[in-house]
């Protein structure tokens, strides 16, 4: 089954390329990001490990965790690392899963709860569905799913995005509009009143109509480093 937006993440154990974890106390305080793959050696999840690598620091100064997940054994994890060092120029400097057994993969609604046999005899198609970033809360709640074709690569530049709006709106009571960067004017959220609005910005908002309050940006307090 799907996970759905503020569901608590279903936890695990697991072997990854930087030990044992259990995924929750990974987790511990800090927001997450698990982005999965469908197979190892493969040529777009490749780009996409070395440039979450090489933007590890971005997620690092907002407090968020990266893993990574593949549906593929431990051993071969440790030969792609290498490829794509060779290849894109940075290794991956964060932990990948292996789920080889697919129970996380049919935990988090990428595989059906029937599929099992041996993961080297499965190709890339076969597990095509294994293409998805869940970023999670520090109270373990999916904040964002999104899932991706095989033949596109992800854009971590807009998960970025929409963690600085998460975070943002997780500490003040706004929401972000269409095509929102980190500075620009937020609306003030649908749940505040006008009363309680005015005690908030008592130098008040620009109402095109009733239902859209704008306001400049708070000023949000700096994210701890994971």
């Amino acid at each position: 089954m799907a996970l759905s937006i503020n569901q608590t993440v279903p936890d695990f154990t697991a072997e990854t390329t930087e030990g044992t974890i259990r995924f929750h106390e990974w987790i511990g305080d800090s927001w997450a990001v698990l982005f999965s793959h469908p197979k190892d050696f493969t040529p777009v999840c490749t780009t996409e490990l070395g440039y979450m690598a090489r933007i590890k620091p971005e997620f690092d100064a907002r407090g968020v965790k990266i893993i990574g997940l593949s549906v593929d054994p431990l051993d071969r994890h440790q030969e792609w690392a290498r490829d794509i060092e060779e290849t894109q120029g940075t290794a991956p400097n964060y932990p990948i899963i292996s789920d080889a057994d697919f129970a996380i993969s049919k935990a988090y609604g990428m595989l059906p709860a029937d599929v099992d046999g041996d993961p080297l005899s499965r190709t890339p198609a076969d597990n095509q569905t294994v293409r998805n970033v869940f970023v999670i809360a520090p109270d373990k709640s999916l904040k964002l799913l999104l899932v991706y074709p095989m033949t596109t690569g992800r854009n971590f530049d807009e998960v970025l995005r929409v963690i600085d709006s998460l975070q943002l709106t997780a500490r003040h009571k706004v929401a972000t509009p269409a095509q929102w960067q980190q500075g620009d004017d937020v609306i003030i959220a649908g749940s505040v009143s006008n009363e309680q609005a005015a005690e908030i910005w008592p130098e008040g908002w620009q109402e095109p109509r009733p239902y859209i309050r704008i306001v400049p940006q708070p000023v949000a307090d700096p994210q701890p480093v994971a």
